[in-house]
């Protein structure tokens, strides 16, 4: 089963930033234990997470060092100034693609 993870912004759930920055560095931390996770797919602010001065590079490189792809965005990097340290920039084709091929697609 192909399992696909959306991050549509650099928090997770609405509300308070830090708290939602914190849980969602927790979420990626754990995720590796998901079996069958294929890629995280990411755009809008989402594609923060990837710059080289996010707090969660390690979390993400320790998931792209397990073969899980990291493709964020190409529109949504170039309007937020993002400057990728990991991951592989895509475009909306390759989401679409990705999230049509998918058995599960998870958004946070």
């Amino acid at each position: 089963m192909k399992t696909i993870i959306l991050i549509n912004q650099d928090q997770m759930g609405h509300g308070d930033r830090p708290l939602g920055q914190k849980i969602l560095a927790t979420f990626l931390r754990k995720s590796i234990a998901i079996e069958d996770l294929d890629a995280i797919l990411f755009y809008n602010t989402g594609t923060r997470l990837l710059d080289r001065s996010s707090a969660i590079l390690g979390e993400l490189s320790a998931l792209e060092e397990r073969g899980v792809e990291l493709l964020p965005c190409g529109t949504c990097v170039d309007a937020l100034g993002v400057d990728l340290a990991v991951g592989r920039l895509s475009d909306m084709d390759t989401i679409v693609r990705e999230m049509d091929r998918a058995d599960k697609v998870i958004t946070l």
